[in-house]
């Protein structure tokens, strides 16, 4: 398949600073005792993005009939009588979202496939024409009404590419997304973001059409217009993505930020790179939101039940998401009930269970703060304990590397210190080090670049300390910084590790590597998303079965590492064998948009094989990597 696509496609909160009764120590030099506030320095965020930083964490809720068909991307030519989730619970996906910690939801009210979760007039390609309450259902509405019964906040994200409708690609169909648009802001209560996919153009049903169709999207869809649409219904909705949007994508959909992880941009389209780590002093407030789904695809798919991400992976991503700035958006997906599978939901809570038990008491509670230098009384050292985000510490003008010292009780164990900045003023602190006392002296255990929303540094290992040192190393102006704690982090209990059940699925407990191009392919079969075979092209492998199995298809999953010098797989060639010596051609061909999306493929025979050996040829990598990377393959059993 051959798409015009951006990058941006397809591609969840904690306490706040909470410390009471903090007392201020004498500053070992002040300013004038009615110095005004600081200058703002560069580029700063709107009211709707300061309120989007201190979510941190939300949660994108991925349903259409993708999860009926099985696919991550739709053709546009889907039966709506196919969407019927006969036991869909909305309350039980907030629940869901509740348990992970995750503050606000994000709902697809129409995927690429152009179905959409609303009877959206201008369209017959709705729920309105499905079995789902005799057509006269509304998912958005009922997830929306749901999140406010839950107390959390409701987002929509409203694909751009639409391969249903008979007018993408001309000025039409630009009146039918507006008009969409504007439905979905005025209909559906308070919004907290509107997502918009970067995915535009290519082949796709368009109304019988059946073709290719290619578009230069930002003039197309003229972005500046859209999101001030967007901003005139829906004030406080942070948008995701195009030039002009509230907010950037992280490059990659594997729930890490670069670090540094800048909020600022130049004005003008970026490369992946730039969107990863930032540009420090650009002249755009264009945070990253960092995003992942809970299993490798964005929908549920049975075959993947044995592959939903642990606690533990889920609080290292919330450690390089929201530890480095960002806000973590992570993808809950219903199954074809409409509820959060059993398994994913114990991951959540787990998940969420350790970060609440972690950030539940600050140790820093009844520390004496101490600056080298203060501002003035409203900008004292204390402030920075007052659990209060809208007050700072600051120092005089001028002074740009001054320090901040906590002075903390007796027997005080930690090994989280979480430092922010006062965003109204701008990102300030350039670089900045962390040192610790635990009675032999001071020794620094974090020297890093950019503070921004929040910072959050885990040590190696616990330290017990009487004084905790904040050193600004380099700044433009004089730092504004809102709040430093610490915690002690409380690890998420495991859960059990699944392994897959599906009857759609043969069975690989018996399956072995007979032969690999490269070591280490046995990683194909452990079940583990997270640990790749890497082979360089053309590469290969033979698995034994463990005996014949009628098959109707196999699937592949590629490594989701953007930031390995490996790819997927861009073509693939299978052949069988019932004895290992005697090989027939089974199916040849290529992995769509693999190279993007990075989603586990499957695919079909054109008829059932019965086979006991499989051979497997990845002649090229579809990124042009030297090296492939494939972390998992399976096969669909024979009906």
């Amino acid at each position: 398949m051959t798409l015009d696509l951006s990058r941006r496609a397809l591609v969840a909160g904690t306490a706040t600073l909470t410390v009471a009764g903090a007392v201020a120590g004498p500053a070992l030099g002040r300013g004038a005792p009615d110095a005004g506030a600081p200058k703002p320095w560069g580029a700063l965020p709107s009211k709707r993005q300061v309120a989007w930083h201190r979510r941190l964490m939300y949660g994108f809720v991925h349903f259409t009939v993708n999860t009926f068909t099985d696919k991550e991307w739709g053709y546009g030519d889907e039966d709506p009588k196919l969407f019927d989730p006969t036991g869909f619970d909305p309350d039980q996906i907030v629940a869901a979202a509740k348990a992970g910690n995750l503050d606000g939801l994000i709902l697809t009210a129409k995927h690429h496939d152009g179905f959409c979760l609303w009877p959206s007039p201008g369209t017959e390609h709705s729920i309105k024409n499905s079995p789902y309450k005799h057509g006269k259902g509304d998912i958005v509405r009922e997830l929306s009404d749901a999140c406010r019964r839950g107390g959390i906040p409701f987002g929509v994200y409203l694909s751009p590419w639409d391969r249903n409708h008979a007018d993408y690609g001309k000025p039409a169909y630009i009146d039918y997304f507006r008009a969409q648009l504007t439905d979905l802001c005025t209909n559906y209560g308070d919004l907290f973001e509107v997502w918009f996919d970067g995915a535009n153009g290519g082949d796709g049903y368009y109304g019988g059409a059946r073709e290719r169709r290619k578009i230069d999207a930002v003039p197309y869809y003229n972005w500046p217009a859209m999101v001030a649409l967007v901003h005139k219904l829906q004030p406080m909705a942070c948008t995701f993505d195009p030039l002009g949007a509230d907010l950037r994508w992280v490059a990659n959909e594997d729930g890490y930020a670069g670090d540094p992880c800048w909020p600022t941009m130049p004005n003008k389209l970026y490369e992946d790179h730039a969107g990863h780590f930032g540009v420090r002093g650009g002249e755009l407030w264009w945070p990253a939101e960092t995003n992942v789904s809970i299993r490798p695809g964005w929908f549920y798919h049975p075959d993947e039940d044995a592959q939903v991400k642990s606690p533990a992976e889920l609080t290292k991503m919330y450690d390089e998401s929201v530890g480095r700035g960002t806000n973590f958006l992570l993808n809950i997906p219903p199954d074809t009930r409409g509820i959060i599978p059993e398994a994913d939901v114990a991951s959540l809570t787990a998940f969420g269970d350790g970060i609440r038990a972690t950030f539940r008491t600050d140790l820093a509670q009844g520390a004496v703060a101490r600056a080298s230098a203060e501002r003035g009384a409203k900008f004292s050292a204390a402030r920075v304990l007052d659990g209060n985000p809208d007050t700072y510490w600051s120092a005089p003008d001028g002074v740009t590397t001054p320090s901040l010292t906590l002075d903390l009780p007796p027997g005080r164990t930690f090994d989280l210190i979480r430092i922010g900045e006062y965003l109204p003023l701008g990102v300030r602190v350039t670089r900045f080090a962390v040192d610790v006392d635990d009675g032999t002296g001071w020794r620094e255990v974090a020297n890093k670049e950019c503070i921004s929303a929040q910072r959050i540094i885990r040590l190696p290992a616990p330290v017990t300390a009487r004084r905790v040192r904040l050193r600004i190393l380099e700044a433009p102006v004089c730092p504004a910084i809102s709040g430093i704690a610490l915690f002690r982090s409380v690890a998420p209990k495991a859960v059990p590790h699944l392994r897959s059940q599906n009857p759609a699925l043969v069975d690989r407990s018996a399956w072995r590597v007979v032969t690999a191009s490269a070591p280490g392919a046995e990683a194909i079969l452990d079940d583990d998303a997270t640990t790749p075979w890497r082979c360089a092209p053309p590469g290969g492998l033979t698995l034994d079965l463990g005996r014949v199995e009628r098959m109707s298809g196999f699937t592949l999953t590629p490594s989701r590492d953007f930031a390995d010098n490996s790819g997927p797989p861009g073509r693939f060639v299978l052949e069988s064998s019932l004895d290992g010596r005697s090989w027939q051609s089974v199916k040849e061909g290529e992995f769509a948009n693999i190279a993007n999306a990075r989603q586990t493929n499957r695919i079909r025979f054109d008829a059932v094989v019965s086979a006991r050996f499989l051979r497997f040829a990845f002649p090229l990598v579809a990124n042009g990597k030297p090296m492939i990377a494939i972390t998992e393959i399976g096969a669909f059993a024979a009906k």
